[in-house]
């Protein structure tokens, strides 16, 4: 057979298979202006049934939840017309705004404080510990310095750097006379050996018995780089002890430039 014959033969094939689906799909096919309509199922008379897995009401559990998340929302709104934080973080991760934005600076020691708010413009040295564990304080012939804690962070870095003062002498006020008188949102200005000036924003200014001074609160906060100025404060007691408390001042990095 040539190859023209194979091809109109095989064309009649495929012609007849699908006249014959053609035929058998008649067969099942029926009318549908001609078939009987199926019986409509009988209705039960009574209350309609519910549909599982639903309800026509939330439930107490979502307006539990419901009711948590205004309380939640509500007390957001009082922290940010107080300052005063009234929630644990774990109610309120991804709720309150992210912080300010910040720089981070590398290591440079500090040569100078300027604090405009209580028109303080001062040296800085350097200053380690004294022998009972404290910060030791700058000598008394330099009591119009700061002195800067050289264990720890310098301005600009992740961590609290701390700088600490006299509040007075004996013959009149010393560098950090004024810190009580801070408030939040003041500015402190920090020069550094690399000519880079770190200004902080003051968060807060606090008072503590030297007893129960706050360790973790003053030396543990690494989330950004701060700063605490320290000095004495509260009433004279004498002694070793000299004033009773400590002043310290809460302050975060907001900007870096060039000095």
């Amino acid at each position: 057979m040539s190859a023209a014959a194979r091809l109109a033969a095989g064309t009649a094939r495929r012609l007849r298979q699908a006249a014959g689906q053609a035929s058998a799909a008649s067969v099942v096919t029926t009318d549908p202006a001609t078939e009987p309509l199926p019986p409509r199922p009988r209705q039960r008379r009574g209350r309609a049934r519910r549909q599982p897995g639903f309800s026509r009401s939330p439930g107490l559990p979502v307006l539990a939840i419901g009711a948590l998340m205004m309380l939640i929302i509500a007390m957001l709104g009082v922290e940010q017309v107080t300052g005063i934080s009234v929630l644990p973080e774990r109610f309120t991760a991804g709720l309150r705004p992210p912080p300010k934005k910040f720089p981070v600076l590398p290591a440079s020691d500090p040569v100078a404080v300027e604090i405009d708010a209580i028109d303080v413009t001062a040296p800085v040295h350097s200053v380690g510990l004294a022998p009972d564990g404290t910060i030791a304080a700058p000598d008394a012939a330099r009591a119009q310095e700061a002195g800067w804690y050289d264990q720890g962070p310098t301005p600009g870095q992740y961590g609290p750097a701390v700088l600490v003062g006299h509040v007075d002498t004996d013959t009149g006020p010393a560098v950090f006379q004024g810190l009580r008188n801070l408030r939040a949102g003041d500015r402190v200005e920090v020069d550094r050996t690399d000519g880079q000036v770190a200004v902080f924003e003051v968060n807060s200014v606090e008072r503590f018995a030297k007893e129960r001074f706050p360790t973790d609160q003053v030396f543990g906060d690494f989330d950004r780089p701060n700063l605490r100025l320290v000095t004495c404060g509260g009433q004279w007691v004498g002694g070793q002890t000299g004033y009773a408390d400590n002043v310290v001042v809460f302050a975060s990095l907001v900007e870096a430039r060039s000095g």
